[in-house]
């Protein structure tokens, strides 16, 4: 059930995106599943100054909005990533800095397991999304198909998507995303990829770590 506190919630977490300098203005859009229905930021919204009146309630099975308030012309994409994972309650979408800056290079690079913190919390492979029109039917199917396996994508000429179970696990994919992005800015492209083994030693020391 979606309360006052729900959506005192939802602005806070919008705000701290802004905070962290991952969206600017009307840029970006982000959503958040509770029970049956989702809370996703208003179409023109500015996500950094995000206010309750600018956030819609969308009935998750059909999209249908609940409460009066147009939502993000992205939000086709984000009910259809919900609906396809239930282990996800939370997508964040914005065309931060560096994710930004990497998406729209003329040559992307082969990953971004640049840092440990990427194929440990990010993913081992972040899917490049084709240009397609922002809010066009082609980017939210392109979208929802990719993050059926994936946690984190990058949209070229766009932006990143990430996903999570919770605000806390969204943001800090999101973060470490865009930190593996600015090493590669900053580096030109001259940037050192760990290797399958060190990932797969990473691998084990975090599971030992974790089932001890």
């Amino acid at each position: 059930m979606i309360t006052e506190g729900c959506f005192d919630e939802f602005v806070a977490q919008a705000h701290r995106v802004g905070d962290a300098g991952l969206t600017i203005c009307s840029s970006g859009n982000l959503s958040w599943r509770i029970g049956d229905e989702v809370l996703v930021s208003g179409t023109g919204s500015w996500v950094p100054t995000l206010s309750k009146e600018k956030v819609s309630v969308c009935r998750l099975s059909d999209g249908e909005v609940m409460n009066g308030v147009k939502p993000s012309m992205e939000s086709v994409f984000h009910l259809g990533v919900l609906r396809n994972r239930p282990d996800v309650n939370v997508v964040l979408h914005f065309q931060s800095p560096y994710a930004t800056a990497v998406a729209c290079m003329k040559e992307q690079p082969k990953n971004f397991n640049v840092t440990a913190e990427v194929p440990v919390h990010v993913g081992r492979e972040i899917p490049m999304i084709p240009y397609y029109r922002p809010g066009s039917p082609e980017l939210a199917e392109a979208v929802i198909e990719s993050m059926k396996e994936h946690n984190s994508i990058m949209l070229l000429k766009h932006g990143q998507v990430v996903c999570g179970k919770d605000f806390d696990q969204a943001f800090e994919r999101a973060m470490f995303f865009e930190m593996a992005c600015r090493i590669v800015v900053l580096n030109g492209g001259n940037t050192a990829l760990f290797t399958p083994q060190e990932i797969e030693d990473l691998d084990t020391y975090i599971l030992g770590k974790t089932t001890k």
